[in-house]
């Protein structure tokens, strides 16, 4: 179910996308059945999807990222995949910076580039070379503000679970799981994978309700559609002020949940952040 989830979320997002959209890997939901030997892991930075295309930093989805001359000056002329990220738990301002047309210098100082991935001239290598590959580049730059992301092993998935843990506890949003003999493949594939404490899901704003009591004169909840056409309502997960300037219909938003119902609706749905794609 997961898959097919991410699947047609993909669909979705690939379809209104522009055709200058860049070749991007993204990660199908981890299961209890991964063989997780055959996975390199690392942290999942919760930050923007950044594309260094040897000349350019752009989103995903293709649009430029407005960096200064100085954090782009250093990076080569290779393709790079990674995450503009500064701290845990610090997605608000990473977001605030990143899509400023006129870059914030001061802002831009607390930015780091956190690159897992050199695929141009490298996508029928193994990930375990690029990895390999990826960091040579980086560590070769010698810039403080561009990283590269470490992978490891664990032996099982109860040593998954007790580092996912680890991890979360001192801020992390989870960990990913990337194929060690896989090359480079667009799209969603299950050779990428995430693993959080909670599932996430995008969903489309229909309406906003109204609040009662402490949130009269409030947005109170939205009512959302996911890929399938289900519709249900996010009630929590919003602090005040976004509930003062809430999503509007016809946004997208990025909300976390745990299992479904039998009806097929997300269960304790709540709203974690407008969804990257909008950027």
């Amino acid at each position: 179910m997961f898959l097919k989830q991410c699947l047609a979320t993909c669909f979705l997002l690939f379809s209104a996308l522009a055709v200058s959209q860049p070749q991007v890997q993204l990660a199908s939901q981890f299961s209890d059945d991964v063989p997780v030997n055959d996975y390199l892991i690392s942290e999942k930075y919760d930050g923007i999807r950044a594309i260094w295309t040897g000349k350019q930093l752009i989103t995903r989805q293709g649009n430029s990222i407005y960096a200064p001359d100085w954090f782009v000056d250093p990076l080569p002329e290779v393709w790079l995949d990674g995450e503009l990220w500064s701290t845990h738990n610090d997605f608000a301002f990473i977001m605030s910076t990143v899509r400023k047309n006129t870059p914030v210098d001061s802002e831009w100082r607390k930015i780091h580039y956190m690159v897992f991935d050199a695929p141009d001239q490298a996508r029928q290598m193994p990930f375990e070379q690029r990895y390999e590959r990826y960091t040579r580049i980086v560590n070769g730059l010698n810039a403080s503000h561009v990283l590269p992301v470490k992978q490891f092993t664990v032996v099982d998935n109860q040593a998954l679970a007790l580092l996912l843990d680890a991890y979360v506890k001192n801020g992390a949003e989870g960990l990913m799981l990337h194929r060690k003999t896989a090359t480079f493949e667009s799209g969603c594939t299950d050779n990428l994978l995430k693993l959080k404490p909670h599932m996430d899901a995008e969903a489309k704003v229909i309406a906003i309700m109204n609040g009662a009591g402490k949130y009269d004169g409030m947005m109170g909840s939205i009512l959302v559609e996911m890929p399938s056409g289900i519709q249900f309502k996010i009630g929590s997960g919003f602090s005040d002020d976004e509930r003062r300037n809430p999503p509007q219909p016809g946004d997208y938003v990025t909300y976390k949940y745990h299992g479904f119902t039998e009806r097929g609706i997300p269960r304790f749905a709540s709203f974690l952040r407008l969804r990257e794609i909008d950027y």
